[in-house]
């Protein structure tokens, strides 16, 4: 008998907290519009900081050149390189997230 009781009090225990928590629904969407809310400033900001590393790297760039440094190229590409990865990726967060 005592098996039976506490099985019935754990199922109304379990029942009463599932209604009390609801769907969920709009906890969710609201969360989903505040992270959505962040991509267009964060995208605007990852912008700006590959377009101070492009005017940095060319400022190396240009040092390198002028003082016959052999190896110009390769540190025109890493930067060079460095500015398209942050270009796509904000991009490409922007698309999968929004």
């Amino acid at each position: 008998m005592t098996k039976k009781s506490f099985l019935l009090s754990a199922a109304l225990l379990l029942a009463a907290a599932a209604v009390a928590q609801g769907n969920g629904t709009a906890g969710i969407t609201e969360a989903t519009s505040m992270v959505s809310s962040y991509f267009d400033p964060a995208t605007k900001l990852i912008y700006a900081i590959g377009a101070v590393v492009g005017l940095i790297g060319g400022v190396k760039v240009y040092g390198k050149f002028s003082s016959g440094d052999p190896d110009t190229s390769k540190t025109a590409a890493s930067w060079f390189g460095a500015c398209i990865f942050l270009i796509v990726a904000a991009t490409i967060l922007r698309s999968f997230f929004l």
